[in-house]
């Protein structure tokens, strides 16, 4: 089982590393690569088609403002593709608090989606490659329902059944 994690600039670096940290929490292989859907879509194009052959299953693609790599990507592949819409803060730029990139990724044209989550909640993504893969391995399934499990006991652990006030 494998993800391949791509994101449009190095400044999103340190956001999208929450992904791999998920990923690895449960034991998933990944590659990432830093791509422009505008800069280089050529060598885009045939680092997905390299992922494909080297038997990634989930692509996250992480990017703000046009938010066009995750887009540009689920039109090349037909892998999953999950979205992570960034909020661009960079010099330079007018972002809108990453709402330009939440937008751009969910309004896809029909018959190509991308599964989008929370502006910067790149978490997000790796639980939902997780949560994709463990439908075909069990053991991944059975790491899953642990890590839920211990969320539940937590939350009834900190007040969930009843505290004094």
């Amino acid at each position: 089982m494998k993800v391949a994690i791509f994101f449009g600039s190095k400044s999103d670096t340190e956001k999208m590393t929450k992904t791999a940290d998920v990923l690895k929490e449960f034991g998933v292989d990944y590659e990432a690569f830093i791509l422009s859907a505008h800069r280089s879509g050529g060598l885009l194009r045939k680092t997905v088609e390299k992922v494909e052959k080297d038997g990634c299953e989930v692509i996250i693609a992480g990017a703000g403002l046009a938010a066009a790599l995750p887009g540009v990507i689920a039109g090349e592949t037909t892998l999953p593709v999950i979205g992570v819409p960034l909020e661009c803060i960079s010099s330079g730029s007018n972002g809108l608090g990453g709402m330009d990139a939440l937008l751009s990724i969910v309004q896809m044209p029909p018959q190509i989606p991308v599964a989008t989550v929370g502006i910067g909640n790149a978490k997000n993504a790796g639980y939902l490659a997780v949560e994709i893969l463990a439908v075909k391995y069990p053991g991944l399934r059975s790491k899953l329902i642990d890590f839920r499990n211990k969320l539940a006991n937590d939350a009834a652990a900190n007040g969930g059944n009843g505290v004094e006030l």
